[in-house]
């Protein structure tokens, strides 16, 4: 059964909830009249069933009480792919719960308008002006993951619909992901297998690593992930420079992690991983003139979001050799999840290794954000109060 309706679930005006109609019916069915039933009365009935109410008065008389707010019905679309467990999870909070992960723009518009839902759940997908103004009875948009620039915030906030994200939850499977990179970048284990594959041997060439060993990594950014990050680089006895605009920010209290600023960090560090949201703040970020600024064998990591660097600087500095060799999980011109071609100048350097968008995507992270999602709705059939909020 669903949760109880929070008071601030109806929007219907007072006016409208006093006329909603009675029915009543004589046990043989000969009697039907409508009028309209105070509020008082209504909710002194209404019961946790949504919809239709029926009170049991003495014989031959019973009164069924139907409602057609429709506003009063939770329901939930997912315009992405999502574990079916939470899927289950949410069929127990909501009246009607549909998962279509194909929806992507117009037709994402098309179905919200149709649909009527009152929580949209998205994790690529883009939720743009013309969505949320389809969006009728939309309250609330979980983005199921942690970045939420897909999702227009500032039309959102406009139209009083919270936003909300699941911060943290798919951390230690970004932290991996960049850590495997990190051991890539070293050991070249991309190359190797790409010779193999070829029947290509080569050991003099591989045997050439210099290995991570009190070696420096930078980490811009020591939220969630970047704190992850720091762990597992201290486990491999590296040394740890880290930079973040909050200024008391310790992640790991370690004497061979420290505190550094951008430019410092970039000088110093032999590798560099960047964990910043996408923001105007933090747009090309790692442009051209920073690039510069580290050694000529240094390496530089992106599993966060592909504004963060500037593309063109990037390709530049790797085909004149001012850095050795990047690796990013992210692109600027992205395909779809479901796309099959990428046609990013990145994908023609030798020395960039690229992964397919995959940072969040383990079981282990998916499972978490499902729960955390489903903590989201819980509260908010509850209680109205909304989780994670990001625009409030």
């Amino acid at each position: 059964m669903p949760a109880t309706r929070p008071k601030s679930f109806c929007t219907e005006s007072r006016e409208q909830r006093n006329s909603v109609s009675a029915m009543w019916h004589t046990s043989d069915g000969d009697l039907e009249q409508s009028h309209p039933l105070g509020w008082s009365l209504f909710t002194s009935i209404m019961t946790a069933s949504h919809g239709v109410v029926t009170y049991a008065a003495p014989l031959p008389l019973r009164v069924v009480l139907e409602t057609t707010c429709e506003s009063c019905l939770m329901k939930i679309l997912i315009a992405d792919k999502f574990e079916a467990a939470g899927i289950e999870e949410l069929k127990k909070l909501a009246d009607e719960v549909t998962c279509e992960p194909e929806l992507k723009e117009a037709a994402l518009t098309q179905r919200v308008a149709e649909y009527e839902p009152s929580v949209l759940i998205v994790r690529s997908t883009k939720v743009k002006a013309d969505t949320l103004a389809a969006g009728k009875q939309l309250k609330v948009i979980i983005r199921a993951g942690s970045g939420y620039d897909t999702i227009d915030i500032a039309g959102a906030q406009e139209r009083g619909i919270k936003v909300a994200n699941c911060p943290g939850m798919n951390a230690v499977a970004v932290a991996e992901l960049a850590m495997g990179h990190l051991i890539n970048l070293d050991r070249r284990i991309s190359d190797n297998v790409a010779d193999l594959r070829a029947h290509k041997w080569d050991k003099k060439v591989y045997s050439k690593a210099r290995g991570l060993k009190n070696s420096t990594l930078g980490i811009v950014g020591v939220g969630r992930i970047g704190t992850e990050i720091a762990k597992r680089a201290l486990a491999f006895e590296m040394n740890v420079l880290f930079y973040d605009i909050v200024p008391d920010l310790q992640p790991v209290d370690h004497p061979k992690c420290k505190r550094a600023t951008l430019d410092t960090l970039f000088r110093e560090s032999d590798y560099i991983t960047l964990h910043v949201p996408g923001t105007g703040d933090t747009k090309h970020l790692i442009n051209a003139e920073r690039l510069a600024m580290m050694k000529p064998q240094a390496c530089i990591i992106n599993t966060s979001r592909a504004t963060i660097i500037d593309e063109a600087a990037l390709i530049t500095a790797l085909k004149e050799g001012t850095i050795r060799a990047a690796a990013v999980d992210l692109y600027e011109n992205q395909p779809p999840a479901d796309g099959k071609e990428i046609n990013s100048p990145l994908a023609d350097v030798p020395n960039l290794y690229g992964t397919h968008h995959i940072g969040a995507s383990t079981q282990q992270a998916q499972l978490a954000v499902a729960e955390e999602t489903v903590r989201i709705v819980r509260e908010f059939a509850g209680s109205g109060n909304v989780l994670n909020c990001v625009n409030e």
